[in-house]
Parts: structure tokens; sequence; C-alpha cells
């Protein structure tokens, strides 16, 4: 077995295929508070591409116009951990109860409701194409 590598990592974006950029950037903006920071094209896919940040982390979204839609499967989040690849994102909130109170009001779709666990909050939304995200609350924070 190899020495495991000593690098310093931060994390920097998380790519997300949308069937709208328009309504993804107005819902990612609307309800989590980021902000739009640079569109672009590539022909050679073709995709229309937004980046997002929030602080420094930053999400970039792509719109395909013959990309597949997101499996029902990858909606729920006790039926997307079945299948492997990347499940989700999570951001961590310090009133998560208030928040998610915030989100209901303005029509955000939750997959679970906020629940406890290990003495941390936590909840799934989707965002407007039915990307499961995370919402947690730890308790040191």
């Amino acid at each position: 077995m190899n020495e495991p590598i000593i690098i310093d990592l931060k994390p920097h974006h998380l790519g997300i295929s949308v069937p709208d950029l328009e309504a993804s950037i107005d819902w990612y903006r609307e309800n989590l508070g980021f902000s739009l920071a640079k569109r672009l094209t590539l022909d050679a896919i073709p995709a229309k591409i937004a980046f997002l940040n929030h602080g420094d982390f930053n999400i970039e979204l792509f719109e395909i116009s013959e990309a597949s839609p997101l499996p029902d499967d990858r909606r729920y989040p006790d039926r997307d951990i079945r299948t492997n690849g990347t499940k989700h994102i999570a951001f961590a909130v310090q009133d998560l109860r208030k928040f998610a109170d915030t989100l209901k009001d303005r029509g955000v779709d939750f997959a679970k409701d906020v629940t406890e666990m290990d003495q941390t909050l936590m909840a799934f939304i989707r965002d407007n194409a039915g990307n499961l995200i995370e919402l947690i609350q730890p308790p040191d924070l």
C-alpha cells in the first residue's frame, strides 16, 4: 500500500447539469444567496455555463440541450445512495429550523424535513432541477 499523499486541498466548486440555466441561476441566488460570477459557452459540447459563488465556494451550472433528465431515484436521499457516484452537496447553517421555515415560505421543495441524528440537525432540499442539497447544523457550529 502506498503512503498517503500530503497536500493542502481546499474545496473549489461543484458542477451541476441543469435543464434551464436562467431558472437555476435565479434559484441559487434567491434561495441560497449565490451570486453570478461569470457566463460562458463551450461550442465543442455545446453548453451554456454559469459560475456562481458564495464566499470561497463556487457552483458551475451547465445547460446542455440534449441532456437526459435527472433519474427519479436521484431526487430522494434514501434511494439515491443506492447508486454509486456523487450524491449531494451539503451546506452548514447556524439555525437550520429557522432557515428551513424561510425556504418553505418560498416554496422550496423538501425531500426530507429537518431531523436530528447524533445531535446534528439535517434536512434535504431539491433545487429547481431536482438535485439534492443537504442542509446541516452540526452541534459545534
